[in-house]
């Protein structure tokens, strides 16, 4: 049975109560790495995490691509083996290696079971990933051919298109404007020295986060998480980011042979650590998070048709991250859709939500929260945002109270503060720049 398969079934037989209870750990290890860890003995699995301020946003201006790439080769060649060997050394104790690479961090993610010589064998792999990538000549190349032949096979997707000039025009010259996967003339000048000299600034032990979550006790969480530091690099922890200035209202149109427009609007919107997150949230479910129930859904796809989906989110970074709101429109009724989805923020930014959305809101993000957290791997995820961004270790006990406490003034106030309908960026993807 795989290891999927076996996690699923057993989930299945768990009531959900029997996850609802999470007490974090947290401590440091002699190297200065941070720990999170959660005893759960309910399945015979550890899942871990180590977490690193290595996303895109730390890519040098000239070379764009840096950061992708050393994250994608960690597990392509380390202490010895080749990624094809890593590759199955991992199959052959059930073991599952992945990855997170955003625009604020990369990391490596490992699943394994439980028990002594699957969990001694898969963790003994991790550390070499970790501790000792090789980042091969060979492999190098490949990989660097491959991420261009991507990045060239993306420039056909408007949306795509869409995303990366809606950051360039909203963060300019913040490092939240390098595009994730990087530029291919940058890319393809890089070297294994970049690579090198990237892993030892940013992937060291004081700059790491590890979660632990699983069927392992406080003493051997100590133990495993003291391993996987002290092999690590002992650079400086890095320092945040900037914050990033507002961004100059702009119109962006970009002529694409789509048979839609991509529309996406936006502004900075919320950092991580924000003390209207909880306000913001609530308040853009009812605006364009909610789906079906949401006003921008209502208003450009039930009452005028413009358009099958319209959605906004707030992506909370460590420095202010994007609020977006978009949506895809035939190209001639573009002018019209755009209109009226600016005038619905506007008129929300004003007024905020009604009592009755408000209650539906929270009612809905409130009972649908024990599936947030219904999995290891899902709490696995939540320590990693926790560590990572220093959030408290009672979030996830505070999160239903913390939603139920807002009301609409609250939502008036943090969305008054945060937007403004006439000083946003627009970007528009579609024939002749659908004007």
């Amino acid at each position: 049975m795989s290891i999927k398969r076996f996690v699923s079934v057993l989930l299945l037989s768990l009531p959900l109560s029997a996850q609802a209870a999470i007490s974090i750990q947290n401590w440091q290890t002699p190297q200065g790495a941070r720990v999170y860890f959660v005893e759960s003995h309910e399945l015979p699995m550890l899942d871990i995490s180590v977490d690193f301020p290595g996303g895109s946003a730390r890519d040098p201006a000239n070379q764009p691509g840096l950061a992708q790439l050393t994250h994608g080769l960690l597990d392509q060649g380390a202490g010895g083996l080749s990624d094809s060997e890593i590759a199955h050394r991992l199959a052959d104790v059930g073991a599952e290696l992945g990855g997170t690479f955003e625009r604020d961090r990369a990391g490596v993610t490992l699943r394994t079971l439980s028990s002594g010589a699957e969990k001694t064998a898969a963790l003994a792999l991790l550390a070499r990933v970790l501790q000792q990538p090789e980042f091969p000549q060979a492999v190098i190349k490949r990989e660097k051919q491959r991420l261009i032949a991507g990045i060239r096979e993306a420039e056909a997707d408007p949306g795509t298109v869409a995303g990366k000039a809606f950051y360039r025009a909203l963060y300019g010259t913040h490092p939240y404007a390098h595009d994730e996967s990087g530029d291919p003339a940058a890319i393809a000048k890089l070297t294994r020295g970049d690579l090198q000299a990237f892993y030892r600034a940013y992937y060291s032990a004081p700059n790491a986060v590890i979660a632990l979550m699983g069927d392992i006790s406080r003493t051997e969480a100590e133990a495993i998480a003291a391993r996987l530091a002290a092999g690590l690099p002992t650079a400086a922890r890095v320092a945040e980011l900037p914050k990033p200035v507002p961004a100059p209202v702009s119109d962006t149109r970009i002529a694409h042979p789509s048979t839609q427009s991509h529309v996406l609007v936006g502004a900075l919107g919320m950092a991580r650590s924000d003390p209207d997150f909880f306000p913001l949230f609530v308040g853009n479910y009812v605006l364009g998070g909610g789906g079906f129930d949401s006003r921008l859904m209502k208003e450009v796809r039930d009452k005028r048709g413009y358009a099958y989906s319209a959605y906004s989110y707030f992506i909370p970074m460590q420095a202010a991250g994007p609020f977006q709101l978009g949506l895809q429109t035939k190209l001639e009724q573009t002018g019209d859709a755009l209109k009226v989805a600016k005038d619905t923020l506007r008129q929300f930014i004003a007024a905020g939500p009604s009592e009755a959305e408000l209650t539906q809101a929270k009612s809905n993000l409130t009972g649908g929260f024990p599936l947030r957290i219904d999995s290891n791997k899902k709490i696995l995820d939540y320590l990693s945002v926790i560590g990572f961004y220093n959030l408290p270790l009672d979030y996830l006990d505070t999160w239903v109270g913390k939603v139920n406490a807002v009301d609409v003034a609250a939502v008036k106030r943090a969305f008054a503060r945060r937007l403004d309908a006439d000083k946003l960026v627009t970007v528009v993807v579609g024939a002749e720049g659908a004007r």
